[in-house]
C-alpha cells in the first residue's frame, strides 16, 4: 500500500513538474519572439515649425448684393403694348422697357393742348384789350387763371403718359421678362429685376467684440462658392448699432468684380485683414489632433542609441486662432520642430517613422496663412 502511494506521489509530481515546465518554456518562447520581433516603421509626412509673419483676420459669412437692384413695376394699370427687353440685356438709364397702352391717355391730352392754346390766345387777347384801357382786370385775372389751369392740365395728362411707360431707373442688366405682351398689368407686378453688376457689395455680420477692430476704409477679401478666385475690397459701411438680440454688427463691404463672377444673392465668405504681426508659429491644421485631454501634435525626433532611426513623440500644445489650412501654435512647439503633419492615426508616443512627403496635405502652407480673431 505505501509502495503504491510512494508510486502515485512520484507521479503526479512528474506531470505537475512537466506542466511547470512547459508553461515556462512556453512564456519565454513567446517572450523571445515579441522581443526579436521587428519594429514596424510609420510613414509620416512633416513639416517643419518655423516663427513668421501672421496676418490676422476676422471671418465672417455674409451675401452679396449689387451696388443699385430694383424689381421693376409699373406705376398705372394698362395692357402691355411692347415689351422692348430681353433677358440678361444691357439696359441705359432712360431705356423705355416696357409700353402700356396709353390711347386714351394721348386723346386726353390733345384735347387738354388745344384747350391750353386757346386759353393762351385768350389770355393775349385780354392782355392787349387791357392795355388799350378797354378790358377790366376782373377780365385779365380770369384769363390768367384759365390759361394756368390748362397748362397745369397738360402737365398732368403728361405725367399720367408717363406712367404708361416703364424706363430704366438706371445702368444695369436686365433679368428674365415676367410679362408677356398683351398681359394687363397692375402696379406691384413684378416685371423683372435690375441689377447694377459694375459695383458690387458684401453685406455680413460680426461679433460686437470685434467691433473696436473694424475701421472704414479696411481691406477685406471675399470667396464665394465655386470660385477659388478671392475677390478683394474695403469697407465702406459700419453700423452703429449692435444687434441685441444677436450680439451682432452689421457690416458693408465693396468688392471688386471686374470678370463679373459675382452675382447678386451669393453667399459670401469674408475675411477682414488686420494689421501683420512678426514671430508667429503656426501650423496646418492637419497636424494638430484633438482628444479629451487637449490637442497634440507629433514632433519627430532621433532615436535614443539610434541615431539612424526617427521616433514620434507626443507633444501637447495651446493652440491660438485658426484660418483655413493654418492654426496659431502659442505653447509646445519651437521653430524647427519637425511636426507630423499625416499619419497620426497609426502613431503611439515612441512610434519609429519615416518620412515621406511625396503626398503632404502641408503643400503650399506657410506660416503666413492668416488665422480668425477669436
Amino acid at each position: 500500500m505505501i509502495k503504491r502511494l510512494v508510486i502515485a506521489i512520484i507521479l503526479l509530481t512528474v506531470v505537475v513538474g512537466g506542466l511547470v515546465g512547459f508553461n515556462r518554456f512556453r512564456d519565454q518562447a513567446i517572450e523571445n519572439f515579441f522581443a526579436n520581433m521587428p519594429v514596424a516603421v510609420v510613414s509620416v509626412s512633416t513639416v517643419e515649425a518655423k516663427a513668421d509673419k501672421w496676418t490676422p483676420v476676422i471671418e465672417a459669412i455674409g451675401s452679396v448684393r449689387a451696388s443699385q437692384g430694383v424689381d421693376l413695376t409699373v406705376e398705372a394699370t394698362g395692357i402691355v403694348t411692347s415689351l422692348n427687353f430681353t433677358a440678361n440685356q444691357k439696359v441705359s438709364q432712360g431705356d423705355m422697357l416696357v409700353q402700356l397702352d396709353d390711347s386714351i391717355q394721348r386723346a386726353d391730352l390733345e384735347a387738354a393742348k388745344a384747350q391750353a392754346n386757346l386759353d393762351r390766345q385768350t389770355l393775349a387777347r385780354t392782355v392787349e384789350l387791357r392795355d388799350r384801357q378797354v378790358g377790366s382786370n376782373v377780365a385779365l385775372q380770369a384769363a390768367e387763371a384759365a390759361a394756368a389751369a390748362s397748362a397745369a392740365q397738360v402737365e398732368r395728362l403728361e405725367a399720367a403718359l408717363r406712367q404708361k411707360q416703364l424706363r430704366a431707373p438706371f445702368d444695369g442688366t436686365i433679368g428674365i421678362p415676367r410679362i408677356n405682351e398683351g398681359q394687363y398689368l397692375s402696379p406691384g407686378v413684378a416685371v423683372a429685376t435690375l441689377q447694377d453688376l459694375s459695383r458690387m457689395y458684401a453685406d455680413f455680420t460680426v461679433p460686437e467684440q470685434t467691433l473696436g477692430l473694424l475701421s472704414i476704409g479696411q481691406k477685406i477679401r471675399a470667396t464665394v462658392e465655386g470660385e477659388d478666385e478671392e475677390f478683394a475690397g474695403e469697407i465702406i459701411g459700419i453700423d452703429p448699432k449692435v444687434d441685441p438680440a444677436s450680439r451682432l454688427v452689421s457690416v458693408r463691404a465693396e468688392v471688386e468684380n471686374d470678370g463679373g463672377k459675382l452675382v447678386p444673392g451669393q453667399f459670401a465668405r469674408v475675411h477682414v485683414i488686420q494689421p501683420d504681426e512678426e514671430n508667429i508659429i503656426s501650423l496646418p491644421q492637419t497636424a494638430i489632433v484633438t482628444s479629451l485631454y487637449g490637442d497634440y501634435v507629433y514632433v519627430v525626433h532621433k532615436a535614443e542609441g539610434d541615431e539612424e532611426k526617427l521616433e514620434a513623440r507626443q507633444v501637447f500644445v495651446e493652440v491660438g486662432r485658426r484660418s483655413g489650412a493654418g492654426a496659431e501654435i502659442r505653447e509646445g512647439v519651437s521653430e524647427g520642430d519637425v511636426i507630423v503633419t499625416a499619419g497620426q492615426n497609426r502613431l503611439n508616443n515612441g512610434s519609429v517613422v519615416q518620412i515621406d512627403n511625396t503626398l503632404n496635405p502641408a503643400n503650399g502652407f506657410s506660416g503666413s496663412n492668416q488665422a480668425a480673431q477669436q
